[in-house]
């Protein structure tokens, strides 16, 4: 019994020398928003003070569009998703992206509880300010579930509804993130409050794309910078450790006219989904890009815009 307990001493203070080790190496501290502005920051970006942050969005494209896009991007992302897609798009539309709060160079909210209500609510005031009544409303992932919620929320603020690899619906037996698994076990998860290498970067873009030939080095970085920008990990592991509440059966109740695009190979929400959303929200109309993955508009972004300016 003493030669047992003291293996499992030998064995704790292992793992403690290696957390310690790994501590050490990997220790990064945030970064703040005057380091990101020079890299990030161009001259179509715009700061908007709202509720409590400083909102980082781009309005680009036709000021006189009555009815903008509004495009969402997903976790742990940024603004930058849509960039690629927007050269494709309909150059009579205005366009408008925004670094969503506890990502990019919003960061976090002052009590760092995120919610769909909470983002509803957030993109209720950013548009009002915005002075824009009614728009469309486009978002990938996260932001796909984001822009879906809003509509059921503010139906009478949102003309058309496109869905980009858009959560809503139960995950299953998908190969996923290598970032996003060890954001969501518990204890261990903890550790990306300070450790955040760019190697776990790499890894986890490669879980995203099905081409991991686009993933280039001006691409990890930037990732990696919007990872650990101040408050971002922290407000990352909230949403991780309390959950986005996801409600499927609200999905019905959409009655807008619905654009549903996935990535045929997607390894974080599988394409079976997207049939999902087809049959749930009543005349909606589907398109799979293939051999495409999660972020259809950087894979594809040529083939995305094109379906999006024909709907």
């Amino acid at each position: 019994m003493k030669k047992f307990l003291q293996y499992i001493g030998y064995f704790f203070g292992a793992v403690l020398g290696l957390l310690l080790l790994l501590f050490v190496i990997y220790f990064q501290s945030d970064k703040t928003l005057e380091e990101l502005k020079p890299l990030y920051v161009n001259n179509e970006s715009e700061f908007m003070p709202l509720m409590g942050m400083n909102v980082h969005y781009r309005d680009q494209g036709n000021t006189k569009d009555s009815v903008p896009l509004v495009l969402i991007h997903g976790t742990s992302s940024s603004l930058h998703t849509f960039e690629a897609m927007r050269k494709y798009l309909n150059p009579n539309r205005r366009v408008i992206s925004v670094d969503m709060p506890a990502f990019g160079l919003t960061g976090p909210n002052a009590n760092n509880e995120y919610s769909f209500k909470y983002y509803s609510s957030f993109l209720d005031s950013f548009l009002s300010k915005l002075n824009i009544p009614v728009c469309d409303m486009g978002g990938n992932s996260l932001g796909g579930g984001i822009a879906w919620q809003f509509a059921t929320y503010f139906p009478n603020k949102v003309r058309k509804l496109i869905l980009i690899d858009a959560t809503g619906y139960p995950v299953m037996n998908v190969k996923g993130s290598l970032g996003f698994k060890i954001a969501s076990t518990p204890v261990i998860n903890n550790i990306m409050l300070f450790i955040t290498p760019k190697a776990l970067v790499e890894a986890s873009l490669k879980g995203i794309y099905q081409d991991p030939g686009i993933i280039n080095d001006e691409q990890i970085t930037r990732f990696h910078d919007m990872a650990i920008a101040k408050g971002n990990r922290k407000a990352l592991l909230n949403i991780f450790k309390k959950g986005l509440e996801q409600e499927p059966g609200k999905i019905k109740t959409i009655q807008k006219p619905t654009l549903i695009i996935w990535g045929e190979k997607d390894g974080l929400i599988p394409v079976q989904n997207a049939s999902l959303f087809n049959r749930d929200i009543k005349g909606s109309k589907m398109a799979i890009l293939k051999n495409i993955g999660h972020v259809p508009m950087e894979e594809a972004p040529e083939a995305t815009a094109k379906l999006i300016n024909e709907f």
